[in-house]
Formats: structure tokens, sequence, C-alpha cells
């Protein structure tokens, strides 16, 4: 369920179920007005929203793990705790430098988004890492959690900066929000993120929150991901601005096409124009802070 706060938002909701309609066909995509949101979601704080039925949501990092049993399983070797340093080329081979060791290969994927630092600057210049924050309640019981979210829905706002909330299997609530591009966390994800989750769901007041923890994610200037090459063997897939579960395996895909000599889909990504943050390596980060302050006076006002 995408919500909205302001009738602004309704209106653009409304917008992207008529052009989905009208454009690609896609029936699924539903509106609901504000007696339709307040019957699914226990909270006054929104007016309308969309629901989508074909769509779902998923333990991430149980689909990591399964993913990488299912790359073992046929063949693929993952070795942990071996951060690549660099790499160079020699005798027409990639060689690939690690604390411990070297791996020679005849293509590389660069792949590490947020974390890829010093390894790749040219790349870093077009991404920078964004934290974002979750917290867990202690489980609230089958009856009471149900009574906030009653379709189990996948639950996200359209501010700028979002809250997005759902319920775990074992009845707890999921609720992220606040990021902090400044890259440092001085409010305290637990008492900030907390603090959200109560202006949507006061109810919970006396709810204990069990877990918090953060995370960086790579966004991009314009948002869009950004793949390419840096040299013909050498790939890159980054940028994923928060769309990294779904499109992280799409570019997985897009990547072993590529290397497999098919590079159609591939290429249609790479023709997406990608500028550099602004400022340079010492303001760029500040500049972001700078913008992100008037895009969040913009959800607040």
């Amino acid at each position: 369920m995408h919500v909205a706060l302001k009738p602004r938002q309704e209106r653009e909701l409304r917008a992207e179920v008529d052009f989905l309609r009208s454009r690609y066909a896609y029936q699924s995509l539903q509106m609901l007005d504000r007696d339709a949101v307040r019957e699914t979601i226990a909270s006054k704080r929104y007016l309308a929203g969309t629901f989508d039925a074909d769509c779902g949501h998923l333990h991430p990092l149980k689909y990591t793990q399964g993913l990488a049993v299912a790359a073992e399983r046929v063949g693929a070797q993952i070795f942990e705790d071996s951060r690549a340093l660099d790499y160079r080329r020699s005798e027409g081979r990639l060689i690939v430098r690690t604390a411990s060791g070297e791996v020679r290969c005849r293509s590389l994927a660069l792949c590490g988004n947020a974390w890829l630092g010093p390894f790749a600057p040219a790349l870093a210049r077009k991404i920078i890492g964004v934290g974002t924050y979750i917290v867990a309640t202690a489980p609230l019981g089958a009856e009471r959690a149900q009574a906030l979210i009653r379709n189990n829905a996948a639950v996200t706002d359209i501010n700028w900066v979002i809250d997005y909330f759902r319920l775990s299997q074992d009845h707890r609530l999921l609720f992220g929000g606040r990021v902090s591009y400044s890259g440092l966390d001085p409010l305290g994800t637990r008492r900030a993120t907390r603090a959200r989750m109560l202006q949507v769901f006061p109810q919970l007041a006396d709810a204990a929150i069990d877990h918090a923890w953060g995370g960086y994610v790579d966004i991009t200037l314009n948002r869009a991901p950004h793949f390419g090459r840096l040299e013909p063997d050498v790939y890159f897939v980054q940028g994923f601005s928060g769309h990294g579960i779904a499109l992280t395996g799409i570019a997985g895909q897009l990547l072993a096409e590529t290397i497999g000599g098919t590079e159609e889909r591939f290429d249609l990504f790479n023709r997406i124009p990608h500028r550099d943050f602004p400022g340079g390596a010492a303001l760029r980060r500040p500049a972001l802070v700078l913008a992100m302050l008037w895009y969040r006076l913009r959800d607040l006002l």
C-alpha cells in the first residue's frame, strides 16, 4: 500500500492508477478513499491510498540467504570476510587483490553499492550512502497486531522522507523511517524512529522496542539505477536508491546476460545519464544535507 498524507499526494496516487491502467492495462492497483484506508490501517494519519494485490513483501535476509544457497548448489563459491582492495590487469587477465589472497578472472562485476568506497573512485562520485533506520516492537500478539494492519500489507507513505511499516511473522510491528543524509545518527535510532512510529500508531505508546538497526543505501542524484562498464570486461551495478530487493535480482540477470554475450537489455540502463553529486569530495555531503532539508520542509508544509 502507498498512502497519502495530503490532498496533493492523493491526486498523485490517482494519477498513477489512471496512468498504469491506460498505458499498461494494469488493473491490479486499486484506489482507496479515506474510509477504506482507515478500515485497513488503524491510523487517522492518512487521507487516501493505493493497494496492489499482485505485489508482496518478504524477509530480506532469508531471501538473501536463499539466493546464496541456490548459487552454491550450481557451483558458485562464496568467500565471506574477503574484502576486495583493488584490481589490476596482468597478461590479459584481471586480478582482484584481497587482504589474504588474489582472484584471477575473465570478467569482473562491481556490486558494492554504498560500500564500494575507494575501490572505484569514478563510481563513488555518482552515488552517496544514506543511512536508513528500522525498529521492531516486542511481539504484540496476533489480535493486536492484526488490528493495526488488517490486510497484512506492507505500507509506505509518499513523502520525500518516507515512513514504512509492516507486520512480522511473529506479530511485531516493523517500522522504518528517518534517513540520515549527513552520514551521522545524532538523535539515536531507537528513540527517533519510535517517535515517528507513534505519530502513525499512538496506541503503541506502551509497546517496547526490542530491536533497532540501521544501514546505508546508495542513491544516485536522479534516483535511477546506474549500470555500466569501467572497462570492456569490468562491469558495475549500483545506485539502487532503495529499490534493491527487486532491482538487484534484475541487475544480476542482466549482468549474466551481458557477460554471456547478450548486451541489449543491460545497455538500456547504461544509456541513462548520471551526474556527479555536486561539491566534490569535501562538500558533496553538506550540499546534499541542505537540499534534503528543503524537501523535508516541503513534506512538513
